[in-house]
């Protein structure tokens, strides 16, 4: 990712990234006319097994979008996608209750043989990258090797994030978060050898507009993470995934709700800040809010409005452009 020149125009803006926006954004700066080097760093919590094959959803969301492969309506696995083994372990008896494509099924095979193999999981995720036409100035690392796994207590319970995602839709009421081995974990030896070869300039670290609770906790809570990002930026950015007083996808404005949060780009931003003090630098929001952007401006908070909704890949590249252009400024 660079000589290590130090400068912030040729070092990679880092990106992490769940599955929903994220990805579209991911998406997006890959297609930026500006071309600079982008790495995202992607969420391992909601990755599981299933059908004896290691099942990594945000990182292949994110490889799917950066090569267009993704299936642009569902905004989740594979375009022009077929179902002949999914229908087939059904009628087999196997699991039913996640939908795995023939297509999205090949790339978890093929992932099983890399790291059967002996590879480790940012090795084959840049492999999987590669065969998937990956563009060349985008690297995709998850976030640690170590196996980090999110899980939800409700009013009904504990269970894995899948079966909360999933099979049970997000409607059980949550009532708290927690992330199994991430005091364990490390930041994967390929981020810090990229991040330690940013230079003494720094780069810009964005949070993309991820759910804070499901996407990005389980990555800033990897020991170590948050000083590793805090030495490498000269900016930290953080997008808001709440747009109007809710959240365009996804269960954030539920789960923000359910904890006793406002349902606002302000309870976002307040609840950030108290959970990561002294990580973000700039918050960026939605243009729709911009009139409760005044108290937190009053406050010392740099929040800065646009455009933020990403409904299709000119929006998205567009909104990449803009934040390309303001990272490249001395704000």
């Amino acid at each position: 990712m660079g000589e290590g020149s130090g400068t912030t125009s040729d070092a990679p803006l880092v990106l992490l990234s769940g599955g929903g926006g994220g990805a579209r954004l991911a998406a997006g700066l890959s297609q930026s006319s500006a071309e600079r080097p982008l790495l995202v760093v992607t969420n391992t919590g909601d990755d599981f097994e299933h059908c004896g094959l290691l099942i990594c959803p945000d990182t292949d969301s994110v490889l799917y979008a950066v090569s267009k492969t993704i299936d642009p309506q569902r905004g989740w696995g594979r375009a022009e996608e077929s179902w002949s083994v999914f229908e087939s372990l059904k009628d087999l008896g196997g699991p039913d209750w996640f939908q795995l494509g023939d297509k999205d099924l090949a790339l978890h095979l093929s992932r099983a043989a890399l790291l059967a193999a002996g590879q480790d999981l940012a090795g084959v995720t840049t492999a999987l990258g590669d065969r998937l036409g990956v563009p060349p100035n985008v690297a995709v690392i998850p976030a640690t090797a170590s196996p980090v796994r999110t899980h939800v207590v409700t009013e009904q319970g504990n269970m894995a994030f899948q079966e909360y995602f999933v099979a049970q839709r997000c409607a059980p009421v949550l009532r708290s978060v927690a992330y199994k081995g991430i005091d364990s974990a490390s930041p994967a030896d390929r981020l810090r050898a990229a991040l330690d070869d940013v230079g003494a300039a720094g780069t810009d670290v964005v949070l993309g507009p991820s759910n804070p609770f499901l996407s990005l906790a389980p990555i800033l809570g990897i020991p170590g993470m948050q000083g590793l990002l805090r030495r490498a930026a000269r900016r930290v950015v953080a997008v808001s995934p709440i747009i109007g007083g809710q959240a365009l996808k996804g269960p954030a404005g539920k789960i923000m709700s359910e904890l006793g949060l406002d349902v606002s780009a302000v309870g976002w931003t307040r609840w950030m800040n108290e959970q990561y003090p002294g990580l973000v630098d700039l918050w960026v929001w939605d243009e729709t809010d911009e009139a409760a952007a005044g108290d937190l401006r009053a406050e010392g908070m740099d929040v800065l409005t646009t455009s933020t909704v990403m409904s299709d890949p000119k929006r998205a590249a567009a909104f990449g452009d803009w934040l390309l252009g303001m990272c490249s400024c001395d704000h």
